[in-house]
């Protein structure tokens, strides 16, 4: 197993040791089936943070900052043999979520690449020279002789990236141009004769480019393994995580209401308006246009109100009171009322239901006549246009929002309404129409002095 302990000088040979993996290897360790799965959640959340990032576009030191803070929160443990191993055990997990389809494959690997740039650009130069030795890098640095022979044009490189001019004892190394292809897009190198002459503090794309071709090709051979012999093997134990994890919600679950308390019925027509997300206000929207909602929409719909406050008697008062005009109380109490009562856990197992996260909803396939699921991705550009414009969202705005769109990032143009709608920023971005409802809460608590 590849352990490497905290990065030092060892007393007795003065070898640089990093704590940065590169996963060659499963770990030959026992892994109690609670810490398969919930090593791979912490992970989860530092590539999903990555990826909110990315998609924010975030600039490069912003994007390290964010990387320390993500590992910082998600991986770290007391004793720094255990991080290692928790660090190796997460990725491999993941390797086995991830390998499954092309799709998921290209989004770990992309996410994984950026978490291991970033980490290694963390590191000292000793300890990134330490892992390209580790990588067996077939590259050697260049001599003083020929340093000297092209110190001009890697001065004239320098001074077009308004960088220092390169110092006589600097480090390049000379690579075929084609495995530094970001650098030479950016023309940050010189090249001569098909090589590149890479500095020190641009390692980080030749290390790079051996990682994201060593885990594809990983990748690949996990994918074999699991559809050949692990899946089957392991049907009752670890398949279903395994399948379960690439869609699994990582937030709070919204189960119980939080810092807002309860509402009441009397509250419910106002803090639609301004603190419910789009799929919820929709869906508000047409149980009140429509006097009705299918199960899917009152599942969507009952279990958010039921997470932002709304007390079990007020839930079947509010559903009856909307239903009436089409629905007798007699056909109501016979046909809805157990099903509110059940996911409130009064009915049936107890089951305390949780309501649906921004995954949930997005992953739902709506039919005709069915209201529930994600505006974002399942309305036509013309209705979310115009459902935007009803939210109080600019025409700058909507244009941004539906850039994410039309890039399938459902989640960012709900943050980027919320942050419209709002004036306010969102930086965690929004996982959950709960969440939704409780950081609308307390932006317009600290605007007004109170809740609306």
């Amino acid at each position: 197993m590849e352990v490497f302990q905290s990065h030092r000088k060892s007393s007795s040979n003065n070898v640089i040791v990093s704590i940065l993996p590169f996963y060659r290897s499963a770990p030959p360790l026992e892994v109690r089936l609670e810490d398969f799965e919930f090593f791979a959640m912490d992970r989860l959340r530092v590539l999903k943070g990555i990826s909110d990032g990315l998609c924010r576009g975030k600039k490069p030191e912003e994007m390290e900052k964010l990387v320390v803070d993500l590992w910082k929160a998600n991986m770290r443990h007391p004793q720094a043999v255990e991080e290692v191993n928790k660090d190796i055990i997460s990725h491999f997990v993941l390797r086995l979520v991830y390998c499954r389809t092309e799709e998921l494959r290209k989004w770990f690997l992309s996410m994984e690449t950026t978490l291991f740039r970033h980490r290694f650009r963390l590191e000292s130069s000793e300890a990134q020279r330490a892992l390209m030795s580790e990588f067996k890098l077939p590259y050697k640095a260049v001599s003083n002789a020929e340093f000297e022979s092209v110190k001009d044009k890697l001065g004239q490189v320098a001074r077009s990236m308004g960088q220092n001019l390169p110092a006589a004892d600097a480090i390049f190394y000379k690579v075929p141009f084609e495995e530094v292809p970001d650098l030479v897009s950016g023309r940050r190198v010189f090249i001569h004769k098909g090589h590149a002459y890479v500095a020190m503090n641009q390692v980080v794309s030749l290390v790079v480019t051996q990682f994201r071709s060593y885990i594809s090709k990983a990748l690949i051979l996990t994918n074999r393994k699991w559809t050949s012999t692990i899946r089957e093997q392991e049907k009752d134990r670890l398949t279903p995580i395994v399948e379960a994890l690439c869609t699994s919600y990582l937030g709070p679950d919204y189960s119980q209401p939080q810092e807002f308390g309860e509402i009441s019925i009397k509250d419910i027509d106002q803090v639609a308006k301004t603190s419910f997300p789009l799929c919820m206000r929709h869906l508000f929207e047409k149980v009140k246009e429509d006097h009705h909602l299918k199960h899917g929409g009152r599942m969507q719909l009952g279990l958010f109100l039921k997470g932002v406050g709304l007390k079990l008697d007020d839930a079947l008062a509010f559903w009856k009171a909307e239903f009436a005009p089409k629905v007798s109380a007699e056909r109501f109490d016979k046909e809805y009322a157990y099903n509110i009562r059940h996911n409130y856990g009064r009915e049936g197992k107890r089951t305390d239901y949780t309501p649906y996260s921004c995954q949930k909803i997005i992953s739902v396939t709506p039919g005709i006549g069915d209201h529930h699921g994600c505006p974002y991705r399942h309305f036509s550009e013309e209705n979310l246009r115009a459902a935007l414009v009803r939210m109080g969202v600019s025409s700058r705005a909507v244009e941004d929002v539906m850039d994410k769109v039309h890039n399938r990032h459902y989640q960012l143009a709900c943050t980027l309404t919320f942050e419209a709608v709002h004036g306010s920023s969102c930086d965690a971005g929004i996982n959950h129409p709960n969440q939704y409802f409780i950081d609308s809460q307390r932006v317009l608590q600290s605007k007004n002095g109170s809740v609306a």
